[in-house]
């Protein structure tokens, strides 16, 4: 699951871990179920159970306590919950004043009111009892990484090196590290570091204040330094004495730096790979059993200075790990070696007309895609042979520009990927519209496996996606919102491409009939609307 997590995005989908409160899911509370509640603080798996009479006072029980809304048919709080309890007990293990509960946001209105809970889960940490202005999330949606960011906003942010041993020992403790070096440590610089560093947790931090420590790095000016045990090993970033320092900027640059010049996709690379945000990613597809393709990293790598920052190099084997991410590119180990470069934003790639794979060669090309003069390689599966015979007719890249623009019909389009849960809900439904249709000259409902078939003008986000394209000039395309029912499909049809006016529909099951499907919750929980 996780290969397939990781080489979506590279797909240019959503990924991460929420579903939409798109619905009414819950009836109220009866009452009886007040009078059994109290403030008492009771468990499960090490998480505290919490309800709107004992809130309060675990807030004021708790320094740190991380409050995961949930609701309960929710896949991906389903998913999360054994990762959540893994954390509970390991924070608990090491006596850290951080805890961990959690909040049926379904049953629970008023506390999901207060606190503005639209999507599951939603995490939120409170500090000090601080009841109105709760902290989002944003680590990891897994045990390992919701122990780190709790670490870090229960201990020092960046450790305090006191003079120049200890500072070479930090600097030498790990692959890499990041020291701020600070005349003041209570300049507005400083704190903007702290900053910073309580949000990067993947990454470990120091700050100096000493002159012997400025002396020993060679600094006369406030300056945050990265040291790697790789590439160039040191890089610093100068701090502008009328800027300052912007967090979002020096986080970018802190994930882009400690990076490689080259990575190589593995299991251990891919989560820095992805949430470095590096705008595009030139990938050198090889088979590392071979020497003479394993020499080719050379010229691969002479060419990746030139780009950094703006494109991150990446080599894929294809024998290992990298083997998966093969069909998102419609490759086979066989085509190996052979150069890519995507567009992280909408997913288009790139390739040349023949692989060469010199630093010059390699320069030219990358350059020309950056310059607009390279045009995409769109992939497109082969229609089978019944596909417009069938009630829902079966679209490939190379045949939806006939049927979808064709200015006779109204063309309904499911945009879907195989393995997705919500497409496979909605199947049957998307069939029977299908066949309730077939015989109208002037409406075709249609669908295409966006994991095989790529679009020029079209990118899609996040599976189910449907599009109405109505008949006329003008290529329009409307996309549908509602829900995913043969009833208001139809309603939707018969209106025209808009839904007539009337009170919403309460659901029948508790299923998000208009979330989109997420592959994993792994991830970032910032990342949600990008696998």
């Amino acid at each position: 699951v996780l290969v397939l997590v990781l080489s979506l995005a590279w797909l240019g989908l959503a990924v991460g871990g929420e579903e939409e409160d798109g619905e009414v899911v819950a009836e109220e509370e009866e009452e009886g179920d007040d009078e059994v509640l109290s403030d008492e603080l009771k468990e499960e798996d090490g998480v505290l159970v919490l309800h709107e009479h004992n809130f309060a006072r675990a807030l004021s029980e708790h320094q740190l306590l991380l409050v995961e809304f949930y609701a309960p048919w929710c896949g991906h709080c389903q998913r999360l919950a054994p990762a959540f309890a893994q954390a509970a007990a390991a924070l608990r293990d090491e006596s850290s004043p951080a805890r961990l509960g959690k909040v049926d946001a379904t049953a629970q209105t008023a506390l999901a009111s207060e606190f503005g809970i639209t999507s599951y889960p939603t995490l939120k940490l409170f500090r000090d009892g601080n009841r109105t202005h709760p902290l989002a999330y944003t680590g990891h949606m897994d045990a390992k990484g919701i122990v780190r960011w709790m670490e870090r906003r229960a201990g020092p942010s960046a450790t305090l090196l006191q003079d120049a041993d200890t500072a070479a020992a930090f600097v030498g403790s790990q692959d890499v590290v990041v020291v701020g070096f600070f005349k003041d440590l209570e300049s507005e610089a400083a704190q903007v570091f702290y900053e910073v560093a309580g949000e990067v947790v993947d990454m470990t931090f120091g700050v100096a204040e000493a002159a012997e420590v400025f002396e020993a790095y060679g600094l006369s000016a406030d300056t945050v330094c990265l040291f790697k045990k790789f590439d160039e090993g040191r890089t610093d970033f100068p701090v502008d004495p009328a800027r300052g320092l912007d967090a979002a900027e020096l986080t970018q640059l802190l994930r882009v730096h400690r990076l490689e010049l080259v990575m190589e996709f593995t299991n251990e690379t891919s989560d820095h790979i992805f949430g470095a945000k590096i705008p595009h990613h030139m990938l050198l597809f090889l088979n590392k059993s071979s020497s003479g393709q394993l020499a080719l990293r050379d010229g691969f790598r002479a060419a990746a200075g030139t780009f950094r920052g703006k494109v991150l190099f990446v080599v894929v084997d294809v024998a290992g790990y990298g083997a998966d991410v093969l069909p998102f590119f419609g490759l086979t180990p066989a085509d190996a070696p052979t150069l890519r470069l995507v567009k992280m934003e909408n997913n288009r790639k790139y390739q040349m007309d023949q692989d060469v794979f010199s630093d010059t060669a390699i320069r030219t090309f990358v350059q020309g895609v950056l310059d607009g003069k390279v045009k995409p390689r769109l992939l497109s599966a082969e229609p089978p042979e019944d596909w417009d015979t069938r009630p829902v007719k079966v679209l490939v890249g190379k045949t939806f520009e006939q049927v979808a623009y064709d200015e006779t019909k109204n063309v309904f389009v499911k945009f879907y990927a195989p393995w997705c849960s919500h497409c496979q809900a909605m199947a049957a439904a998307w069939e029977e519209l299908g066949k309730r249709y077939k015989d109208r000259e002037d409406i075709v409902i249609a669908e295409l496996d966006a994991t095989a078939n790529e679009l020029e003008n079209i990118t899609i986000h996040g599976f189910p996606t449907l599009h109405y394209f109505p008949a006329g000039p003008g290529r329009k395309m409307v996309e549908y919102k509602s829900n995913r029912d043969v009833e208001t499909f139809s309603k939707f049809l018969e209106n025209g491409g808009t839904l007539p006016e009337e009170p919403p529909a309460v659901p029948k099951t508790p299923e998000n009939s208009t979330g989109r499907e997420e592959p994993s919750p792994l991830g970032t929980a910032e990342s949600r609307d990008e696998l």
